[in-house]
């Protein structure tokens, strides 16, 4: 199942889309009221069913219609992020120097895990905010993201995937300089309207093998990274083994897995994103973000 949060007059209602027909079907009635997705996702064994049985007999509004949000519009807490996952992003990021001195472009021998402020979240075809005076160096990071569904503490790499509830797409908008100047990453991931998510969250029995998904980011129709979710240095078990092994995990949280080759500074000389570009990142079966900067 796809689901949706939609903004409308009276507040965000959660729809569920039908990518076939190329509508939204408004479930908010089927839900108890004040439902958000958080919500959704925490109670998913009681109104998951619900939702199957009586959403495709809803009637649809034509998905250009309606105004997404991000699927999760307000996270609980900040996004679980994962630096230098994919092996040749890692190699490019090493010899950009804004990671060390050394510009090593060495593998990491754990996983490097880091966090994005809840506030950074955005739409899926919102803006994105080019902060001048704040940052001139700005670039983007397609992911796949994983929602936590069930939470839990020490979950084991053979089960892990028992408690992903569902996967969207995030772009890590990053800006550079203040990663570099600051030598850490928070807040040169945290701007505000620097993480765009969506346009859907697909829940897992959709994705019955992540490690087979596609990413691609274009941006002003120029691809820039393609690859396998297969590539990961750490895949998602690892990923969720690792940071439960001494912190909960709860319902609906976001993991974001890494980004692949071809980002900005990849480049030489790198290419940052300026006013009135747009990046578009697709992932197969968990549909398009699109955002230009402002």
């Amino acid at each position: 199942m796809k689901l949706v949060t939609c903004s409308a007059a009276a507040g965000d209602r959660i729809g569920v889309l039908d990518s076939a027909a190329g509508v939204v079907r408004d479930v908010g009635d089927l839900l108890p009221p004040g439902t958000g997705m958080l919500e959704v996702i925490e109670r998913w064994a009681e109104l998951g069913p619900v939702l199957a049985e009586r959403a495709p007999d809803l009637p649809g509004t034509p998905l250009e219609s309606v105004r997404l949000r991000a699927p999760i519009p307000a996270p609980r807490r900040n996004i679980f992020c994962v630096g230098k996952n994919y092996r040749e992003h890692a190699a490019e990021f090493g010899r950009s120097g804004y990671d060390t001195p050394s510009r090593s472009t060495d593998l990491p021998q754990r996983p490097v895990v880091f966090s994005k402020a809840t506030t950074a979240v955005t739409g899926p075809h919102d803006d994105v905010d080019s902060h001048p005076g704040v940052t001139a160096e700005l670039d983007y990071e397609g992911e796949l993201a994983v929602i936590i569904g069930s939470g839990g503490r020490g979950i084991p790499r053979d089960r892990a995937l028992d408690h992903v509830w569902g996967y969207t797409i995030i772009n890590d908008v990053t800006a550079r300089d203040l990663q570099r100047d600051h030598k850490q990453w928070l807040l040169g991931k945290s701007l505000d309207t620097h993480c765009p998510m969506g346009p859907c969250a697909v829940t897992a029995d959709e994705v019955p093998d992540p490690a087979a998904l596609e990413l691609e980011t274009l941006v002003n129709g120029e691809t820039r990274q393609l690859a396998l979710v297969k590539d990961l240095v750490f895949d998602i078990p690892e990923l969720i083994s690792t940071i439960s092994a001494g912190t909960t995990l709860l319902p609906g949280d976001v993991l974001a897995t890494g980004t692949p080759a071809g980002v900005g500074i990849g480049f030489d000389p790198p290419r940052f994103l300026r006013s009135g570009d747009v990046v578009e990142i697709t992932v197969s079966g968990l549909g398009r973000l699109r955002n230009r900067i402002a």
